[in-house]
């Protein structure tokens, strides 16, 4: 039986997305105390894959999770999902608003609910947890007062919903990543992503080269983010998520040129794009397809290929 984590406890967003993938269905699912916890239990084999947030539509990436992406050993995105975030307050039975001191959540969930907040329960003092399900779980426990978290969690730890739909951005959406270890990427399906990391030496036009990579190649960049290398003061990873797959020809071509230019590249995974099923769609970035510059599709890639091999060849057309 395969074993995947995520971040947990139960009844968090995280196995909500994790229960949405295929890769669920019959599976054990391993609740971990933090995004680390789950990358790190990938890492050393306890699990076959792990599940963990990557961005939200409101406040961006999760530096954790980008930060230890970058870590060793390499880890590579198998599959993403999608899910609408719905956040309630939640509370002991009879607790009622005026008795609220301390209200505490994820700090994603608090970024995107601090306006509701400082509206409804101004005085109250707001905390972190390691997670919106955890959050409950302590206020069951008598830790806090209240908690934003999924209405879920309400049920899993014996709590009332005392406000639901409190976000300050209705209609956010979080993007779950799940990662396992290096291996042959899932097969290309026409509506993919791929996710990478850079490094360049800082000098003018670095980034600019890097990016022009992509460009001239028809490759629509959907993210960039930066982050800073732990033990390199002033240089930093460049984090990117790209419309194509790596056995497409200009990805492909991109990858190979970012590795001569760069000073380093990690590959990140090519999977799935999540959202382009029936139904209505939720993204996060671009899920439009990568518009080739200049008709440089599938089939011109081969043919200059072919050009290339007769010029090598000894052919002077």
């Amino acid at each position: 039986m395969p074993r995947l984590a995520y971040l947990g406890p139960r009844a968090t967003f995280t196995e909500q997305a994790l229960r949405s993938l295929p890769e669920s269905s019959g599976a054990e699912l391993i609740p971990c105390a933090g995004s680390p916890a789950v990358l790190a239990a990938v890492r050393d084999g306890s699990v076959d894959a792990g599940c963990v947030p990557i961005e939200n539509t409101v406040e961006g990436a999760v530096p954790a999770v980008l930060d230890g992406l970058v870590a060793d050993p390499p880890l590579v995105i198998v599959r993403e999902a999608l899910v609408a975030v719905r956040f309630a307050v939640l509370v002991r039975p009879g607790t009622r608003a005026a008795h609220i001191r301390t209200i505490a959540s994820h700090t994603h969930a608090i970024a995107q609910t601090r306006g509701w907040i400082a509206a409804h329960i101004p005085d109250a003092e707001v905390l972190l947890s390691t997670s919106t399900a955890e959050a409950a779980a302590q206020v069951a426990r008598g830790e806090f007062d209240a908690a934003i978290a999924a209405p879920l969690a309400a049920d899993q730890h014996g709590l009332e919903v005392l406000v639901d739909d409190v976000a300050d951005n209705p209609g956010a959406v979080t993007r779950f990543a799940l990662l396992a270890p290096p291996g042959p990427p899932p097969a290309p399906t026409g509506q993919d992503r791929t996710t990478l990391a850079a490094t360049t030496q800082n000098r003018p036009g670095a980034l600019l080269g890097l990016l022009t990579e992509l460009a001239v190649r028809g490759i629509d960049l959907t993210r960039i983010e930066s982050r800073p290398i732990k033990d390199r003061h002033a240089e930093y990873w460049f984090h990117l998520d790209c419309s194509g797959h790596v056995a497409e020809p200009a990805m492909g071509e991109a990858l190979a040129a970012l590795r001569r230019r760069c000073d380093r590249v990690r590959f990140l995974g090519s999977y799935p794009r999540a959202g382009n099923g029936p139904g209505p769609q939720q993204t996060c970035g671009s899920d439009a397809p990568a518009v080739p510059v200049g008709g440089a599709g599938a089939a011109e890639f081969a043919a200059a290929q072919e050009w290339l091999a007769g010029l090598r060849a000894g052919s002077a057309t």
